[in-house]
This record gives structure tokens, C-alpha cells and sequence, in this order.
């Protein structure tokens, strides 16, 4: 779970400095690019507080380096990105557009506490994106409309949450991994923005979510690395034949298979799963589908979580009714499930879960 490193940059006088960016760098590797150009050891701390927590988006922003020498570097690519578009639901919900080197955008969530709950009064989520797109086409989601297009880099995945803390003036208390793309095909750069989240930014691990579809043994990769934060797996329905209509991957990967990896994920990590269940009016909310899950959860060391479904506008589904959803977890609470109802934030700016494409509102 390394940052890329930056030794390299400076091989060649020739080489453009601008190639590598530093945010993602540990405080070590800092401290080697600064004695490779030449500045003092303790210059690396300095370059690494700038950059991670007092939102330095170039060189020249940091004003205890020298004039002579941040011009000297001035070419060097610190890895932030701009803010293309801002949109403010009436729940103080953010959703930014984020526009990245190459011009591609992505989607971004801020999502401070609800009013009326002290115990979260100073809590602020990022819901961070992982991909450009989506390759997992789940049916009642916009992300996976338009397909993927491009894994995101590490410095790209962390500069998400540096900008929603610096848009907000506050520090950033969580991080849920369920923006747009599968986070499990892109486990490499995700790993080592956990790292750096956790090490350089300062936001413990057990306050971060990854949220998965679930991909042939990238869970129990995922578990190799003993990690303290919540797999999120997003089920959706009760049955194979059901998860295939609604997310085509899962054609490639039945359902048993797919409780068989996570039981060994909590077996090797001792950590309790998440499960997510989407729920769309009349077609996986009915008696018989609760039924049928508690088949797979009874004796799982798992909580679930119900979302009604939030509506987009090229997918023809519904949001249950209360009475349909009380009914729901009623049935599921008798057969002693733990299971709570999680209604999205942000849902008049799109922001909500499953509405992320990078469109303006």
C-alpha cells in the first residue's frame, strides 16, 4: 500500500517534473524529493503539512520555501484538482464536480450531520468516487449509464476529500467509498489512498466504508490486508436470478460464491460486514424477498442496511412506500437481523446514492 514513489523524478534534468504528482507522498518520501533538490531534511515536513493540511494546490502557495527555489520547482504537479461545478441540496448536502488533469470530471459528495443529533453535530462525510464511470451497469444506477472510462489515480481519489474539508472549513470526521466506479477494480490505487487518508491526512480507518458489488477474490485479497474498515457489499436482491437483472456482473459471480468470500472475510479479518440492499417497489421489497435474505444472513456476523431506492430519470423504478419498507424490516428484525433504513442525503442535487453521473443541478 505504497504511495508511487517519487524518487525517480529527478533522474534526469530533462525530465518533466510536473510527471509524478507529489499528494499521496509519505512524510519519508517527501523528505527524499526535497534533499534530492538540494533543500534540508526538515523542509520534507514542512512540504508534507502544507500539502495535507493547510491545502496547498502548488508550490508557490507555500510560503516558508524561498522564492529562488519555488520558482525553481515551479513546474512540479502537487495533484489537485479544480472545482467545476457546486450544487447545495436544502439538507446542506454538497455534490461537486471535479475537474482533473486531463479534463475528465467526477463526482463528489460533502455530507455534514443531520440538524438535531449532538452525538454527530461535528461529523462531515465524503462520499469519494473511485473511478470515471462505472463498468458494473447496475440497472437502477446512473453512474454505470455511460460506462467506465478510467481508473482513478491515488492523489486523485485523496484530493476528493482534501477539497470537501476545504470547502467546508471543517475537518472531514469520515469517508465512504461509494462514489462512482467499483472500488475493488481499482484496489491498488484505493489501498493507497486509504494509506495516505489514514497516515498523512489523519482520518483513522475505522471511520472509512468501502462499498463493494462484490468481484471474484478481491475480497479475500481485500482481507490479506487486515485493514479497520467496513466492507460495505451491496446485494440488492435475494437470488442469483434477481442480482443478475439487476447488476449484470453478477452473471459472473453467483451469489453463494459471493457469501462464501464474505464469511471468510470476517473469519480472517474478525471484522462484522455491511450489507447494502437497495429496495425498488415491487420488485425486491415483497414478504417473500425478506424471507428469502434471511436465509443467507441468519448467523452472519453482519448488519444490513435498506436504501429506497433514489429515482433517476432513465430508470424506470419506484420508491417503496413506508408502510412497504416498515413491513420489510419488521420481518427481518423478528428473525433477529440487525438492520437499519438508511434514507440518502442530497437527493434534490442528485447527490444521493446512485444518482452520480457528473451532471450539473
Amino acid at each position: 500500500m505504497s504511495a508511487t514513489p517519487l524518487l525517480n523524478q529527478v533522474d534526469s534534468p530533462h525530465q518533466d517534473q510536473s510527471s509524478t504528482p507529489l499528494l499521496g507522498a509519505t512524510l519519508s518520501e517527501l523528505t527524499a524529493w526535497v534533499q534530492q533538490h538540494g533543500q534540508p531534511a526538515y523542509r520534507g515536513k514542512q512540504l508534507h503539512d502544507w500539502i495535507y493540511h493547510k491545502g496547498a494546490r502548488s508550490l508557490a502557495d507555500i510560503s516558508v520555501f524561498s522564492k529562488q527555489w519555488r520558482a525553481e520547482v515551479a513546474d512540479v504537479n502537487i495533484g489537485r484538482s479544480t472545482i467545476d461545478y457546486r450544487s447545495v441540496a436544502t439538507d446542506e448536502t454538497v455534490k461537486y464536480l471535479l475537474r482533473l488533469a486531463d479534463d475528465r470530471i467526477i463526482e463528489t459528495v460533502g455530507i455534514p450531520a443531520g440538524e438535531g443529533n449532538p452525538t454527530t453535530r461535528d461529523r462531515l462525510t465524503v462520499c469519494v468516487s473511485t473511478q470515471i464511470g462505472c463498468p458494473m451497469a447496475c440497472d437502477f444506477c446512473a453512474t454505470g449509464k455511460n460506462g467506465l472510462v478510467r481508473n482513478l489515480e491515488s492523489h486523485e481519489i485523496i484530493d476528493q476529500v482534501l477539497t470537501v474539508q476545504e470547502d467546508f472549513k471543517r475537518r472531514v470526521s469520515n469517508i465512504v467509498f461509494m462514489g462512482m466506479g467499483e472500488p475493488l477494480l481499482n484496489t491498488e490505487n484505493v489501498l493507497a489512498a486509504i494509506r495516505s487518508l489514514n497516515q498523512d491526512v489523519g482520518i483513522g480507518q475505522r471511520s472509512m466504508t468501502l462499498s463493494t458489488v462484490g468481484i471474484r477474490d478481491r475480497i479475500h485479497e481485500l482481507a490479506q490486508h487486515q485493514l479497520q474498515v467496513t466492507l460495505a457489499v451491496s446485494l440488492h436482491a435475494p437470488n442469483q436470478k434477481l442480482r443478475e437483472k439487476l447488476i449484470p456482473s453478477a452473471r459472473a459471480y453467483p451469489l453463494e460464491a459471493l457469501f462464501a468470500e464474505c464469511r471468510e472475510y470476517v473469519k480472517i479479518t474478525g471484522r462484522r460486514l455491511t450489507f447494502e440492499y437497495v429496495l425498488l417497489a415491487g420488485v425486491n421489497d415483497l414478504p417473500e424477498h425478506a424471507l428469502e435474505l434471511i436465509q443467507h444472513l441468519r448467523g452472519f456476523q453482519c448488519h444490513l442496511n435498506l436504501i429506497p431506492y433514489n429515482p433517476i430519470s432513465d430508470a424506470d423504478y419506484q420508491r417503496p412506500s413506508r408502510d412497504r419498507i416498515e413491513t420489510f424490516v419488521n420481518i427481518l428484525k423478528a428473525r433477529h437481523i440487525a438492520v437499519n433504513v438508511r434514507y440518502s442525503r442530497g437527493l434534490e442535487a442528485d447527490a444521493a446514492c446512485g444518482q452520480l453521473r457528473t451532471a450539473k443541478k
